[in-house]
């Protein structure tokens, strides 16, 4: 009996028993980690009673609400309800009342049993059925609203999306055409008037140099929230909340309120210039030392705005205002944990995230929160007035790619999750299960699988909450930009669960409503007129990557993996066209790195590699796709004869960097993206999977400063070379 219902939820909860690993083998998921993935879940897996009673009352659920929460269509087929009643009701007389999104009224009035019967079930004595009913009703796209009702009562409601066939592309790429673009770290970027960490301004002069270039895109590195009181948790696939903006790239000094004798006197103390010009200085971002400086000046400028302008009945207190009203709760959820957070550091209390609060304060809904929110409401206010201030800061930034005609401008990255200790899981702990993490099960670059420390969320929830969470979250990461690159774009089909405790080989994969998901994706593409990136890299089932082409989505081409099975390295030329081709990734070594092994002598200081022998493999197999790499450069006339063709002989060199980017200039991609750090030639990664402690990562700086990077004649002819090749390509 217990094996059976245990067999059903697998099932219906969409636990994956059997896999494809990363060598093309066949996998199975061990019993007991469906077992425990269940009881992460909710269900109380070792209790058979309470079990089969979790079992009746889900079946119940269903059946005693009259429809599901939400049905997502594709343009142009047609509406079929599936509503479920009990029998004496079915012959009654329905009307369904559907508002659209643009306002109009739609209505038709129909019998059930004029559908098709399609289940049965017996609750609590009384036999209920499901029908399918056909509705001849015409929508547009969007998100609409559906009433059920009979002779004027409402009876149910639920949600309509009707979405295009596919993701939206900029009208250029459409043409054939084929572009360039670079992808940096934000907080990795030097200046001359940044405080230690790149800025929305630095990324304003970016966009401006490269568009004069040529190029056509700035892509990101995620930009979400994360800590204000724990600032050294810093990553960026960590954040707090994926909706909102991390405030320590915003510009101060263009603030108004910044020149204001009381702003000044705080950023000209003879200690606070001594900790800037330090934190400029530095060669790691000092994020606790920038993040002190910002929020004192920033305070300060908050406080004059909000004396002078959010107190009032002005402009710009309206548009705060408004940018709050359409925040919502998430916002405000944010701004208070941020408060709370920093007044929990503040006395000394733990404060790293939600698990560790005063029980009273672990919830955003409990009463103890609003009671600090009210006391505190002028500090919440300053944190929403963060979020107003970056996110205007950013749509300024994304102007000056619109002025420059670039085709997509600002691209944004969108992490997987969010951190354990978030405010996202702090407001909404029903959508998450927090006793999971996501991951990866083992691959050839990482045997004993990954484990990211993001909690997963529950696909049955996300449902139930009529995918609000998700439309919210790719509306807002597509807001003010061109693109959006979807960080491990394979969860929209699957996540690999590990249960708390344990390691990530005994994880196992859940699967989400892909069809579902990536129809509001392909929504809020045209709706922001923002392309859409996925990366594909990993365990990928071949299923996804169909889907995902189909869908408009743009693949995930990286050169160092696009490898035959004799070793030889593909041209860039047979590519998808609908790909992103690049180098390297933040996750990988820079071009200098890969060359010289550095990452692997890194690897084997940080004690990544269990063995001399394991060690040994990998420093062979790099010295035979080096070789095979200057085969190809030179077989396609990318570089000439001032590079060697004998790998024992030659060093990484500006011919061979550039030579390799302009190899994949002509390639077949629509779109290229490069990495800063390789126009500058620099050997250290930007991060090295695997560490937390052991390596820096995410704060490694660029070596120059922008101003100089885009004075230097020799960068400039690499740029305009890639221009030229793009534009080559495209004929």
């Amino acid at each position: 009996m217990a094996s059976s219902l245990i067999d059903h939820l697998v099932e219906y909860r969409g636990i994956e028993s059997h896999y494809t690993d990363a060598w093309g083998k066949p996998a199975t998921i061990d019993p007991s980690t469906k077992k425990k993935l269940l009881s992460v879940m909710g269900y109380e897996v070792d209790v058979l009673d309470t079990l089969q009673r979790q079992v009746e009352d889900d079946a119940k659920k269903v059946w005693l609400t009259p429809l599901n929460p939400v049905l997502v269509l594709r343009q142009g087929e047609v509406l079929q309800l599936a509503l479920r009643l009990p029998i004496e009701l079915v012959n009654d007389s329905y009307n369904c009342l559907l508002t659209t999104e643009q306002g109009e009224l739609l209505n038709h009035e129909f019998v059930p049993t004029d559908g098709q019967l399609i289940n049965v079930a017996d609750i609590d004595g009384i036999e209920f059925q499901e029908y399918l009913v056909e509705l001849p009703l015409t929508m547009p796209l969007g998100y609409h609203q559906l009433v059920l009702q009979i002779e004027g009562d409402e009876l149910g409601a639920m949600r309509v999306i009707v979405a295009p066939q596919s993701c939206y592309k900029p009208t250029t790429l459409l043409e054939g055409n084929k572009v360039w673009g670079l992808s940096v770290q934000l907080y990795c970027l030097r200046s001359a008037n940044n405080w230690g960490v790149g800025d929305f301004s630095d990324l304003a002069f970016l966009l401006e140099k490269v568009a004069k270039q040529g190029a056509h895109f700035v892509g990101l590195n995620p930009i979400h929230a994360l800590y204000p009181a724990n600032p050294d948790a810093c990553s960026p696939y960590g954040p707090s909340s994926r909706r909102w903006l991390n405030f320590i790239y915003i510009d101060v000094t263009s603030l108004d309120g910044y020149h204001t004798e009381t702003t000044q006197q705080i950023v000209s103390a003879p200690e606070f210039q001594q900790r800037l010009q330090a934190a400029r200085a530095v060669e790691l971002v000092d994020y606790a030392t920038v993040t002190s400086l910002k929020l004192q000046a920033l305070s300060s400028v908050f406080e004059y705005q909000n004396s002078q302008y959010l107190n009032k009945n002005t402009k710009l207190n309206k548009a705060f205002k408004a940018f709050v009203a359409e925040g919502g709760e998430s916002l405000q959820t944010l701004a208070v944990y941020d408060a709370l957070q920093e007044s929990l550091a503040a006395q000394g209390k733990p404060a790293w995230g939600w698990p560790v609060f005063p029980a009273e304060l672990a919830d955003f809904h409990k009463p103890a929160v609003a009671t600090f929110t009210k006391k505190n409401a002028n500090r919440v206010k300053f944190f929403l007035w963060l979020q107003w201030q970056a996110a205007l800061q950013l749509a300024a930034a994304n102007e000056v790619a619109v002025a420059n005609k670039m085709c997509i401008g600002l691209y944004r990255d969108l992490a997987v999750g969010v951190s354990e200790g978030s405010a996202e899981i702090w407001g909404n702990k029903d959508l998450y299960c927090t006793n999971a993490s996501v991951g990866a099960p083992p691959d050839i670059l990482g045997p004993l699988g990954q484990n990211w420390g993001l909690p997963p969320m529950d696909p049955e929830k996300l449902y139930a909450q009529q995918y609000q969470p998700i439309i919210d979250l790719f509306s807002a990461n597509m807001r003010a930009t061109g693109a959006l690159r979807i960080d491990h774009v394979m969860a929209l089909l699957r996540l690999w669960w590990v249960v708390k405790g344990d390691s990530a080989k005994q994880g196992g994969y859940v699967y989400y409503p892909v069809d579902d998901l990536l129809s509001i994706l392909a929504l809020e593409s045209h709706k922001n007129q923002s392309l859409v990136i996925g990366e594909d890299l990993g365990t990928v089932p071949d299923e996804i990557r169909d889907k995902l082409a189909d869908n408009g989505v743009y693949s995930y081409r990286v050169f160092f993996f696009e490898q035959a099975k004799d070793g030889g390295f593909f041209s860039p030329s047979h590519y998808p066209t609908q790909s992103m081709s690049t180098l390297t990734t933040h996750d990988m070594p820079t071009l200098s790195g890969y060359w010289h092994c550095y990452d692997l002598e890194l690897g084997k200081e940080l004690g990544l590699y269990p063995t001399p022998e394991i060690l040994q493999t990998l420093f062979d197999s790099r010295h035979e796709n080096k070789q095979a790499i200057l085969d190809t450069l030179h077989g396609h006339q990318s570089v000439g004869n001032d590079v060697g063709h004998d790998v024992n002989n030659v060093a990484m060199s500006t011919a061979l960097n550039f030579g390799m980017q302009k190899h994949m200039a002509g390639g077949s991609s629509e779109l290229l993206s490069l990495q800063l750090e390789d126009w500058l030639q620099m050997d250290k990664p930007v991060n090295i999977p695997g560490t937390f402690k052991e390596y820096p990562n995410w704060q490694r700086k660029l070596t120059r400063n922008l101003q100089d990077i885009f004075s230097d004649p020799v960068l400039n002819e690499l740029a305009f070379g890639l221009t030229e090749a793009r534009i080559n390509a495209s004929q």
